[in-house]
């Protein structure tokens, strides 16, 4: 066999490992993508955001695509305040409002005008998840050394 010919025996081989790959591979039955785990700094919570789409190509799928969950905000608190400063969320009244906060000391995460109280710690972030049904600017702070550490701030519809 002439070098030519196994050159072209060898590059139609791994054509078709491509093709085999693309067609096989995990994952593509339900034609579902998602958008990466947002890893900050060790130690922190991993805080998932992301889409559902669906193929309009493929003549299966019939139920409709999930509607997009809002990015979820992460607030560090490292020696009793908010690493970078104080965070602003912005909300449209209605919206979902997700955020996490981890910190580096135990305390209790209070957001004002909703009255929801969250442990946190080291080893135990915060997470809020609730639906904006108050329009205004509220603090959102650590009870424990009093720092604010967010400020939500939700529009009116």
């Amino acid at each position: 066999m002439s070098s030519t010919r196994k050159a072209l025996v060898a590059g139609t081989a791994v054509v078709v490992l491509v093709v085999a790959f693309a067609l096989l591979r995990p994952g593509d039955d339900d034609e579902t993508r998602t958008a990466a785990v947002e890893q900050t700094t060790p130690g922190d919570p991993p805080v998932t955001t992301g889409t559902q789409v669906e193929d309009p190509a493929d003549p299966v799928a019939t139920a409709p695509a999930a509607p997009a969950q809002p990015a979820a905000t992460l607030i560090r608190v490292r020696g009793g305040a908010p690493a970078g400063g104080v965070r602003t969320i912005e909300v449209t009244r209605g919206d979902e409002i997700r955020f996490t906060v981890s910190s580096d000391q135990s305390d209790e995460v209070h957001v004002h005008g909703y009255d929801i109280e969250r442990p946190v710690g080291p080893d135990a972030p915060a997470r809020f998840s609730f639906t904006a049904d108050a329009d205004g600017i509220f603090e959102v702070e650590l009870h424990g050394s009093g720092a604010q550490i967010a400020s939500l701030e939700v529009q009116p519809g």
